[in-house]
């Protein structure tokens, strides 16, 4: 398991690190992020029918969309979320913790990323360090360097 801070420092990229009360989900996350600047999404990890192959989809924090809909973008038949047991062994992480920085624990590079392209309509993006109780923040840019050097298949989707 890569830690997040070494893969940041590994590659010169600049970041704040926020602390901050465990977050599970975009609602409980309002009021810890006030007054500071990103890009707020969420993330789903996702399966398809076979169970074969796995999606991090990253998207902005409210934004709805079916996994039907999503399924049909990504030349799927169905999509379901992906159990805690699947969770820990791809990502490495546990439920409320899942964020793009899980990658770095696929080791395989099994995981496709699929980022909401509006996200990088923001100057700043924030993700939880493989933990729910802090938040690191780094430029879009810097953010999409990262997912490129974690080799994993990357996806930037219109969601």
């Amino acid at each position: 398991m890569e830690n997040v801070f070494d893969f940041l420092k590994q590659y010169s990229i600049p970041y704040k690190l926020h602390e901050h009360v465990a977050v599970f989900g975009v609602n409980d996350a309002r009021d810890v992020y006030q007054g500071i600047e990103f890009g707020e999404n969420k993330n789903l990890f996702l399966r398809n029918r076979k169970g074969n192959k796995h999606y991090l989809v990253t998207l902005p924090a409210f934004k709805q969309i079916s996994l039907d809909d999503l399924a049909e973008k990504l030349d799927e038949k169905d999509l379901s979320f992906a159990s805690e047991e699947r969770l820990k062994k791809y990502l490495n992480v546990t439920r409320g913790s899942v964020s793009p920085f899980g990658l770095l624990n696929d080791a395989e590079k099994e995981v496709v990323f699929v980022l909401d392209i509006e996200l990088l309509d923001n100057d700043h993006l924030g993700f939880h360090p493989n933990i729910n109780t802090q938040t690191v923040v780094l430029e879009s840019g810097d953010f999409r360097m990262c997912i490129e050097k974690m080799g994993n298949k990357v996806l930037y989707l219109k969601i």
